[in-house]
């Protein structure tokens, strides 16, 4: 209903990302026979090669409610694997502008997140596919990228975050906040896809005058992220 693509436009394998800038990036740059086959809603989908490996790009815009009608659609037309590129603000003082970390799982607000709607009487394990979770940390070595690993929350509410959240959800082991991946891997257990994430630091809550970085300071670390997500989809099974 929202993506207009055909069956077989869409790749098994896709990357996931909420900027529209980054998928257009990806897409441009690294792969190749590359042909746009959404633009409905602003969900741009590219699909194209990385060497002789099919693969997808797809945006999923900002927060779960968008972010799941994407996942679902791209599920239906096919796809079966599904990494999200994307960014995330830090919790802890170690994680630094331009780092990469892999969540291991997603914390969420039962009432306020979209899985609600998903899950109304009880609470999702919102974990990522160990599969797809052990090669983006292996290619990220390869890469000379020491990511680190750990859960993060996924919020529905960008300017509801403050230090004090920060703190709270850190003294609980979460490592950063995002918006989407409580929903994507959820769905990826319901709707029996592979789901991973990998997320590059755009800012540290815990630290708020260090600022926050756009999308074209991070463009060159975006690159390299895109490349870690490219080879470790090239060794995961369908």
């Amino acid at each position: 209903m929202h993506i207009l693509a055909k069956p077989g436009d869409i790749a098994e394998k896709v990357i996931v990302c909420g900027d529209p800038a980054r998928v257009k990036q990806i897409a441009s740059s690294m792969l190749k026979e590359v042909k746009l086959v959404n633009e409905n809603r602003g969900f741009l989908i590219y699909t194209g090669y990385y060497d002789d490996m099919r693969v997808s790009v797809a945006v999923h815009g900002i927060g779960a409610p968008s972010a799941a009608i994407v996942f679902e659609e791209l599920r239906m037309l096919g796809a079966k694997i599904m990494v999200r590129l994307g960014t995330a603000g830090a919790f802890i003082k170690e994680l630094k502008v331009g780092n990469f970390i892999v969540a291991t799982g997603a914390a969420y607000a039962h009432g306020g997140n979209s899985l609600g709607m998903y899950i109304p009487d009880g609470c999702m394990a919102a974990v990522p596919d160990f599969e797809v979770t052990a090669a983006l940390v292996n290619s990220a070595k390869k890469f000379g990228e020491n990511v680190i690993l750990g859960p993060v929350f996924s919020s529905d509410a960008f300017y509801a975050e403050d230090p004090d959240f920060a703190k709270r959800w850190s003294s609980r082991g979460i490592i950063a906040v995002e918006m989407e991946c409580a929903s994507f891997f959820a769905l990826g257990l319901m709707r029996r896809f592979k789901a991973g994430a990998l997320l590059m630091i755009s800012n540290n809550l815990m630290e708020p005058s260090a600022g926050f970085a756009r999308a074209e300071e991070l463009r060159e670390r975006a690159e390299k992220a895109a490349k870690i997500v490219l080879e470790a989809l090239k060794t995961i099974t369908l």
